[in-house]
């Protein structure tokens, strides 16, 4: 009997999408560590800031609170308590992977937060945003499980469609507000889907929990 090819962990288009993710995030901190994001910045808050009124105030005041610790904690929690399972075991460890590794990089960028106009208070530094990585490794790690694991169609786009919504939004909310630019919303969206994509991979090989 011919024995079978050892399975690889990642298959080449996967290994080409991290590759440019990787890219991405490299020429991202290129232009914050090098001052040359300017015009990237500067061009994303002005736009958005066009649609300023009193409705996107309280809604991105809003939704900005959906990346909080404390929300996050309480959803992963109520998550975990519900499905008792693997997968709520690791949307905890993707939302606490991506805290690690934002506090991590922006110790060592620490770079400063807009001057700007901004609607709520926020202290730290500004590279890459938590938020943004939160929407990725929680949202987006919940958005895979949607897709993966819910069977009715209209459902499944129901949701599929909230959290893309959900996820974009808190990313721009973070520039509407005046506590991110769009750099770091950039870097965090692209950081966090890489930590989410090897997650997911290593996970469906090594853990077989039920």
């Amino acid at each position: 009997m011919i024995s079978k090819e050892k399975e690889h962990l990642f298959n080449f288009r996967e290994i080409f999408i991290i590759l440019i993710l990787v890219s991405i995030f490299i020429i991202d901190l290129v232009l914050v560590l090098t001052q040359n994001s300017d015009f990237l910045d500067e061009g994303i808050y002005n736009f958005v800031r066009l649609f300023k009124c009193d409705f996107l105030d309280s809604y991105f005041v809003f939704i900005t609170k959906f990346g909080n610790p404390i929300f996050v904690l309480v959803l992963v929690f109520t998550f975990i308590l519900i499905f008792r399972n693997k997968y709520g075991i690791l949307l905890g460890a993707s939302a606490c992977c991506s805290t690690i590794s934002n506090k991590f990089i922006k110790y060592i960028i620490r770079r400063s937060r807009p001057s700007v106009l901004k609607l709520i208070k926020q202290g730290g530094y500004s590279f890459p945003s938590g938020h943004a990585m939160i929407a990725v490794s929680l949202y987006g790690y919940l958005l895979y499980l949607v897709i993966i694991k819910i069977k009715n169609k209209y459902l499944k786009c129901f949701l599929t469609c909230f959290l893309l919504i959900l996820i974009f939004s808190i990313g721009i909310s973070r520039i509407y507000v005046g506590v991110h630019y769009a750099t770091d919303i950039i870097g965090g969206y692209v950081f966090a889907s890489i930590e989410v994509i090897l997650l997911v991979k290593v996970s469906n090989k090594y853990y077989r929990g039920s």
